[in-house]
């Protein structure tokens, strides 16, 4: 490993990394291509938004590396079980589905006109 990346260590590493495939092979990850190209950015978004929750105090770098590891597979395996338009990682799909509930009116709430 190069010297640079020890020196900042695993999450520095994984923030200086330019593609999804990049950051599986830091991690020793397996994947798919054919699923890495379809939800590349889901993928990537929802690992993000994993690794924010990370509590990576006073864990060393051998700990973050495979709790990184395990965040990376545990993204990529919402999107092997699911799609991108059912789990709504990005605010454009969460503001769709708001718009498509308010316009939903339930039959238990119509009445008759003569009620």
């Amino acid at each position: 490993m190069p010297k640079d990346f020890e020196e900042n260590g695993v999450l520095d590493h994984i923030g200086k990394l330019s593609s999804a495939e990049d950051i599986f092979t830091y991690l020793l990850l397996p994947f798919e291509q054919d699923i890495v190209n379809v939800s590349r950015l889901h993928i990537m978004k929802r690992f993000g938004t994993y690794l924010r929750d990370l509590d990576a105090a006073g864990k060393n770098e051998d700990a973050l590396f495979l709790e990184a590891r395990a965040l990376l597979a545990k993204a990529y395996g919402d999107f092997v079980a699911s799609t991108p338009l059912k789990e709504k990682v990005f605010k454009v799909f969460k503001d769709e589905e708001a718009k498509l509930k308010a316009k939903f009116v339930g039959i238990d709430t119509l009445k008759l006109a003569a009620e």
